[in-house]
């Protein structure tokens, strides 16, 4: 008896003990991950459409001095992971067209190469698993399934940090959006 008691007692006290560790390892991890993860997803008509990415923020995680996005951390002309981290992923349960592009169902990861001009591309490429940057773009040509052009606009607000969405827009449609600053890239999808 005296040792189911004592493996109770052992039990509740390893509880405490871990729970009140995990603070200090929320604390740790944010430090290490100053971008945090997000996942934004939508229903649209049977076709669940999700994307994983992380959230930089303008302000510098080190010195904490305001960054110039567009031109500078985002780099004209040259792939940006389309966040932070990890390479943006694109999961959807069920085929559809994006931008002109049949796209079947799976997980793919999202990459944009943004233009001085304010133009930009959504470049969706079937491997999975990158790390963010840099990107080669002459060993990942054979793993781009296409370079679609984004529309670009204004933020009704300042935006920080970057910030996704996917948003239904009519039956068996939708938008998939990104936005950091003023500016805003979206692209139109629909279900096949």
């Amino acid at each position: 008896m005296k040792l189911t008691r004592f493996k109770f007692i052992a039990l509740v006290v390893a509880a405490l003990l871990g729970a009140a560790a995990l603070p200090a390892q929320e604390k740790k991890a944010r430090k290490a991950r100053p971008s945090p993860p997000a996942t934004v997803s939508a229903d649209i008509d049977g076709n669940e459409v999700k994307i994983a990415y992380s959230r930089p923020g303008a302000k510098d995680p080190k010195g904490g001095e305001v960054r110039k996005i567009w031109g500078g951390l985002v780099p004209y002309g040259k792939v940006w992971r389309t966040g932070a981290n990890e390479a943006t992923l694109l999961t959807i349960a069920k085929p559809i067209t994006i931008g002109g592009f049949a796209l079947a169902a799976g997980t793919y990861s999202l990459f944009t190469v943004p233009q001085a001009d304010g133009s930009a591309k959504l470049v969706i490429n079937k491997k999975t698993g990158q790390w963010g940057i840099p990107y080669n773009e002459d060993s990942e040509k054979a793993n781009e399934l296409a370079r679609l052009d984004l529309k670009k606009g204004k933020t009704d607000a300042n935006v920080d940090p970057f910030t996704m969405a996917v948003e239904k827009t009519g039956a068996g449609a939708g938008v998939i959006k990104m936005a950091w600053e003023d500016t805003q890239y979206s692209i139109a999808f629909k279900n096949q």
